[in-house]
């Protein structure tokens, strides 16, 4: 029987339209493409604030106005790109908007956006150090640069992941092959019941961690929270006290700096001494308020989390980094990859013994060169901008409370230790369900305007709204007009029109 060879047809002669290699974009072309999307970028970022902030669409409206299947010929940039103006952009949420006050409002700001285009350009895979020795040591140098700024001892070091979820996932695989080492060879099959802990505020990256190292839903533990949300230690102690005397194994404990729904902040110095004393892995979620440690007057916010094993804190969040870049700093510079390090013969270098493999420190093999946007934004506006930007933003969110605080039916629902106001509308005639349905009323008609865009929680069973500021586009003047439509559209729900 004969084989069909690659570029031979089924009559035995050569397919010579199947050897011919078209390649790449010519290069002429990629320039007058690029000189188009950057002059998109421009427009795109001088006239963002004339774009609604949350896309009017509805689920399916992208789906149904694109093909169902790919094209069979080639086609031009030029339509590309009309396409992607005329049909997706209308699909967009703009977190780069100004008025983007959800979530934790972020920027990808411009010497983030180029590192981005040059890190696409070069495409290299950090996954050893042979493999993109600029990829490994760019993020050293970055990671050692980021840590003396937020003043943290230099026994950390750090890697760069896409988001906390992952960042918290590898942490808490490192404390469970510190606290369970049978689990690598044998699973957890053999080894004793293990347990997290974690405040009732932490975030839900924290319990499908838990989940994701085979601990189930009883292997998080959630201690309940003060007034001001912040986990109570005394229950935390109590909590793992019991655990022990039940043959359960306690393993780690996060606490959280800047909680997702109110920024509160855990008591790390006397976590940190429970932790020490039980032998616990202490490990410190610190995505959004992070960076808020570089200025010096916040820095007491901070005390204890230099006594943390593992540290997370997000440039993607309020350093002006676009997505995504999480920071994971680890005390024990072996503690990941004694969870991850498993070399097959192929990736086996010389180097091996001599520099750090980025494959070692995580699940992902492939690394992007994330530390080059980074490298751009910290030398782009240097320690001295960023602290002044972050100030700024402190101010802004200051100032919401003040207006907040200043009206009689709004009700601010937590501290304000950061740049996000929790708060609700609750006029004292209307009984509290009433006013959850006010305000998630008040959430709709405010977003549905398309000038700002405001996200939610529930405190004590009561639904709340957030305003979170970190966009660097973001002034007072934004702000004024959000609480300006707040009040407008608290007005009217109450009135029923």
């Amino acid at each position: 029987m004969r084989v069909e060879r690659w570029g031979e047809s089924a009559e035995g002669g050569q397919d010579r339209s199947r050897g011919e290699v078209a390649g790449d974009m010519p290069l002429d072309e990629l320039r007058v493409a690029l000189d188009q999307a950057s002059a998109w970028v421009l427009e795109y970022l001088s006239g963002i604030e004339k774009l609604p902030v949350l896309p009017r669409v509805r689920p399916g409206d992208l789906r149904r106005a694109l093909p169902a299947n790919p094209p069979e010929q080639a086609e031009p940039f030029e339509r590309i790109f009309h396409d992607f103006r005329k049909l997706v952009l209308p699909a967009v949420t703009h977190w780069n908007h100004p008025g983007f006050l959800g979530y934790f409002a972020i920027t990808g700001s411009g010497p983030g956006i180029l590192g981005e285009l040059v890190a696409a350009a070069l495409n290299v895979n950090a996954m050893v150090w042979r493999t993109s020795p600029a990829g490994t040591e760019l993020e050293e140098v970055t990671l050692e640069w980021l840590r003396d700024l937020l003043g943290l001892p230099r026994v950390f070091s750090g890697t760069i992941n896409d988001t906390a979820s992952s960042s918290t996932l590898y942490a808490l695989a490192a404390a469970r092959e510190a606290a369970l080492p049978q689990a690598w060879e044998h699973g957890l099959r053999f080894a004793p019941p293990g347990r997290f802990y974690a405040s009732e505020q932490a975030h839900s990256s924290v319990d499908k961690a838990v989940l994701t190292l085979g601990l189930g839903r009883r292997g998080l533990r959630k201690i309940p929270t003060d007034e001001a949300f912040r986990m109570l230690p005394e229950a935390l102690e109590r909590a793992v006290a019991e655990d022990r005397d039940a043959g359960i194994r306690p393993i780690g404990v996060v606490a959280t700096l800047g909680t997702t729904s109110t920024t509160s902040l855990d008591p790390v110095e006397e976590i940190a001494a429970i932790a020490r004393k039980n032998g616990l892995w202490l490990h410190v979620d610190a995505a959004y308020a992070g960076s808020a440690a570089m200025l010096p007057e916040l820095r007491s916010l901070f005390a204890g989390w230099e006594a943390a094993d593992s540290i997370v804190v997000n440039p993607h969040k309020w350093l002006f980094t676009p997505l995504d870049c999480s920071v994971l700093f680890t005390r024990d510079p072996e503690a990941l990859p004694r969870a991850f390090r498993l070399t097959p013969e192929y990736l086996n270098t010389p180097e091996a013994g001599e520099a750090r493999n980025l494959m070692d420190y995580g699940v992902a093999l492939g690394r992007r060169f994330r530390a080059l946007k980074l490298w751009f934004v910290l030398r782009y506006f240097g320690a001295q901008g960023i602290r002044a930007r972050i100030r700024n933003h402190l101010f802004l969110a200051q100032e919401f409370a003040r207006w907040v605080d200043a009206e009689a039916d709004w009700e601010r629902m937590a501290p304000v230790p950061f740049s996000t106001v929790v708060f609700r509308y609750a006029p004292p005639s209307t009984d509290p369900p009433a006013q959850d349905e006010l305000n998630r009323g008040i959430l709709e008609a405010v977003n549905a305007r398309g000038t700002a865009f405001l996200s939610h929680t529930v405190l004590r069973g009561r639904y709340c709204l957030r305003v979170a500021v970190g966009n660097l586009r973001t002034t007072l003047s934004h702000l004024e007009g959000a609480w300006r439509i707040l009040k407008e559209e608290a007005l009217r729900a109450r009135s029923g029109s």
